[in-house]
Order: structure tokens, then C-alpha cells, then sequence
């Protein structure tokens, strides 16, 4: 697996718990699982946002219209020869 070398800024309270409670030897692993389980988090809330979008009918109805606008024809820019 690839490492790539970051720097980060950290509030100086957060600084020092971490220096405190993260041995040395851990600190690169413990940032990366810190970062893996954040970002699968907010994977799993923009799936859930997805899923509830989904279900509203109105939401619907308007991918609908769209579709059929977009099955009418070509798009205005797209054939400017026929104005």
C-alpha cells in the first residue's frame, strides 16, 4: 500500500490530549482509522439522505417532467441551424 506523508493543523487543546493519550508509534495508524471511520460515516449519512430523497413523490413527479423534456429533442444549443 502507497503512504503519503500529510501535515495537519490541530487546535492546541486536541494537540495535547492526542500526544497524551496516542502513544508515538500509533499516532500515523490512529489518524488513519480515525479518518476511515469518519468518512464511512458520512458515506453511510449521505446514502441514508439519498434513500429518504428517493421516497418523496414530489421528488418523483419532477424527475419525471424532466425525462420527458429530455425525450422531446435535442437540447436549444445543440442544433442551431434549425432556428
Amino acid at each position: 500500500m502507497a503512504i503519503r506523508k500529510m501535515t495537519f493543523s490541530l487546535p492546541e487543546a486536541l494537540a495535547t490530549r492526542f500526544l497524551r493519550r496516542v502513544p508515538a508509534r500509533g499516532r500515523s495508524r490512529y489518524v488513519a482509522q480515525a479518518l476511515t471511520d469518519r468518512l464511512a460515516e458520512q458515506d453511510r449519512q449521505l446514502i441514508h439522505a439519498c434513500a429518504v430523497a428517493n421516497q418523496d413523490p414530489a421528488l418523483s413527479e419532477l424527475e419525471d417532467e424532466l425525462d420527458v423534456l429530455a425525450s422531446e429533442g435535442l437540447e436549444p444549443w445543440s442544433d442551431a441551424s434549425s432556428r
